[in-house]
């Protein structure tokens, strides 16, 4: 292969370095000491770095030790490298020290873990939370109330990076005296004519109320609700059952509300949600926390 179209060398900062504090003291000895590394290691470093670049940088003499003239060439190129490296590490440093992040979260889904991580690592940044409304979502991070937001699907996805961080089954929100109480589990047949509790917004009824059904017919409606507070009480009142998240039984329910499993529907997402192209540090190590503290549904804290 031409020497013009060999691919360039995936360099070592760390073994840049050693090569520039032997480049000036001009004597692996006095380098290794400096570097508190043996001088045997320091000179199989050194040439490894001119077998992955090469060329010969150094001259070994009895004398002592000389730069070649690529490793002349080189030196001021390995020094500007190794600034460049530092200035980088200092502003991404300094752009974290100087952040804020909001984080928002709906009723009932825990993100403390992934937050206390994010403080523990960036304690000099500013991190807050802020619990949102089920159908807030969207507003809070297009108005910039929030810059990340843990919640569930469905919400329109458009302008926003979407991260899928843990499924829950759909269970059936019962009063305790209903007649399918105490089922191991319930279908969509089994409800076919319970009337449902609609929203105003046309995803959520198509996806929490499955309207419409497989078979395309209508799911029953039932009250209009805004809240997840109002949901619960036309439920326990006996004007409707529910399709809840698992997790909201795990909440903890009022004592006159139960739940059943429901066969044959998918799971719902919990999902990380930030503005598609936010791409500051803090909103970076967000998603990574979350990625390793929410795939599984935490626990509540004693």
């Amino acid at each position: 292969m031409p020497e013009s179209s060999l691919p360039p060398a995936d360099l070592d900062l760390r073994v840049v370095r050693y090569f520039t504090v032997v480049a000036e003291h001009l004597h692996f000895g006095r380098a290794a000491a400096a570097l508190h590394l043996a001088q045997p290691s320091l000179s199989r470093q050194i040439q490894r770095l001119e077998e992955q670049m090469r060329v010969r940088l150094l001259d070994r003499t009895p004398q002592g030790t000389r730069l070649t003239e690529a490793g002349a060439a080189f030196l001021p190129r390995a020094k500007a490298l190794l600034r460049s490296a530092t200035e980088a590490a200092a502003e991404a440093r300094a752009a974290v020290r100087s952040g804020r992040i909001t984080i928002g979260h709906v009723t009932d889904l825990i993100v403390t873990p992934a937050v206390r991580e994010l403080r523990d690592r960036h304690p000099e940044a500013e991190v807050h939370t802020l619990h949102l409304r089920w159908n807030e979502a969207r507003a809070a991070l297009l108005g910039h109330r929030v810059d990340a937001v843990v919640t569930r699907l469905p919400f329109p996805t458009d302008q926003f990076q979407v991260t899928v961080l843990h499924s829950e089954p759909r269970v059936l929100l019962l009063p305790v005296g209903h007649r399918l109480a105490g089922r191991e589990s319930v279908t969509l047949d089994d409800i076919a004519d319970e009337p449902m509790p609609r929203s105003p917004d046309p995803a959520w009824n198509a996806y929490w109320r499955i309207d419409p059904r497989p078979d395309g017919s209508p799911a029953p409606d039932g009250p209009l609700v805004q809240v997840v507070e109002d949901k619960l009480e036309v439920v326990a009142a006996g004007q409707a059952v529910a399709i809840v998240p698992a997790g909201l039984a795990e909440h903890g329910l009022r004592p006159d509300l139960t739940t059943v499993p429901l066969r044959g529907v998918d799971p719902a997402h919990v999902v990380l949600v930030t503005r598609a192209g936010d791409r500051r540090p803090l909103v970076s190590a967000f998603r990574k926390a979350a990625q390793a503290h929410l795939t599984t549904r935490p626990r509540p804290t004693p």
